[in-house]
């Protein structure tokens, strides 16, 4: 783990400590987790987003599946 420093407005800071503690986490923990919400997906997941579309082009393709395929024919 790479440690890093950062510069808060104190009611920021004391927000996010009272928030830590409701959830029983570390403040520095709480900051990672926050972080990992606010960061794009991985790289790797990133496909996912594709799914259903690429071959019929029809992001709907999951529901209307009989329509995808009387298209093909």
């Amino acid at each position: 783990m790479i440690r890093t420093q950062i510069s808060l407005p104190q009611e920021d800071y004391e927000a996010a400590k009272k928030e830590a503690r409701q959830q029983g986490v570390s403040l520095a923990e709480y900051f990672r987790r926050a972080l990992r919400r606010a960061m794009p997906a991985k790289r790797q997941d990133r496909w996912m987003r594709f799914c259903g579309m690429v071959e019929s082009g029809n992001h709907h393709s999951s529901r209307d599946i009989d329509s995808v395929y009387d298209e093909k024919d």
